[in-house]
């Protein structure tokens, strides 16, 4: 099975660029999904939020308390990797599994967004990388308008990923998506022939 990896940086379109695989046929899985699961009430990972940044993290139903815990990693590089060594381990346990699986039922090709792929340095466990892209200030302004944060505050996400530009020369694809959605569709499109073909052995 070829296991394929879609990431970018925030709001640069993944989740769109996911769902056209869907609408393709394609398996796919979404890695801030598994963040929400793993920091669901009850959950070890929660407690280990909790254990490491206080209480006052987690919502009145024992759920992490997504909004206050993302303001002090987004200002705080130490916070900011200890969440992710409490994070990224389950997460990646998760992808994996659910590789594992499809390939047990058969899928030939399975794509995984994943945010922060080349971050985590796991990009070598997949056999492609798709990156969906947009310019910086683009970025920006759409954050901006989906998030409702001030310019500089969401110039600060931005900054705290991997700038576009080098996820977008270590990529097997690029999606560009500051067309139209049809345009980002048609890019998609493009892209899963070629990885429908590498995967049933036709392509090159």
């Amino acid at each position: 099975m070829l296991r394929v990896a879609l990431t970018g940086g925030i709001a640069t379109g993944k989740s769109h660029v996911r769902r056209r695989f869907e609408a393709l046929g394609v398996d796919t899985i979404d890695a801030d999904a598994l963040v929400h699961q793993a920091l669901a009430a009850g959950t070890p990972t929660a407690a280990h939020v909790a254990a490491r940044f206080g209480q006052v993290m987690l919502a009145p139903d024992g759920s992490v308390h997504r909004g206050r815990l993302g303001a002090l990693v987004f200002r705080d590089v130490v916070a900011r990797h200890d969440l992710e060594e409490i994070l990224h381990p389950p997460v990646y346990a998760a992808i994996r599994d659910w590789c594992d699986d499809r390939e047990r039922a058969g899928a030939r090709l399975a794509v995984a967004d994943i945010p922060l792929l080349y971050e985590t340095g796991h990009d070598g466990e997949f056999d492609r990388v798709v990156v969906a892209a947009c310019p910086l200030a683009e970025q920006v302004r759409r954050v901006v308008a989906r998030d409702g944060l001030a310019p500089e505050a969401a110039a600060d996400r931005v900054a705290a990923q991997l700038p576009i530009d080098d996820k977008v020369r270590r990529a097997d694809h690029v999606i560009w998506t500051t067309g139209t959605l049809e345009e980002t569709d048609r890019s998609v499109d493009r892209v899963y022939e070629d990885l429908k073909q590498r995967a049933t052995g036709t392509g090159h």
